[in-house]
């Protein structure tokens, strides 16, 4: 199952972490998919590439409780609505 998580880069006690597709049983720092965004807590700064975001989530990825979060405040869910409505 491919799940979309965060992944920590940074340096000591300076996280930032990347967020990726991931197989779901993989580790923390394990291989890749893709990376579909970005995320600084210390400023706050969000950077989500959203279509890649929404082929995965069609594609049945799942998200962590972290990355919904951070997706809700984005607002990829209502452009999800609106691309499901748009097709049919």
């Amino acid at each position: 199952m491919v799940k979309l998580r965060l992944k920590r880069c940074g340096r000591k006690q300076r996280a930032v972490y990347r967020i990726v597709a991931i197989n779901g049983r993989s580790r923390r720092e394990g291989r890749d998919l893709r990376k579909v965004g970005f995320y600084d807590p210390i400023n706050n700064q969000t950077h989500l590439n959203v279509p890649a975001i929404l082929y995965f989530l069609d594609k049945g990825a799942q998200l962590t409780r972290t990355v919904h979060d951070i997706s809700k405040k984005a607002g990829i869910f209502t452009e999800l609505s609106l691309n499901q409505t748009k097709f049919y």
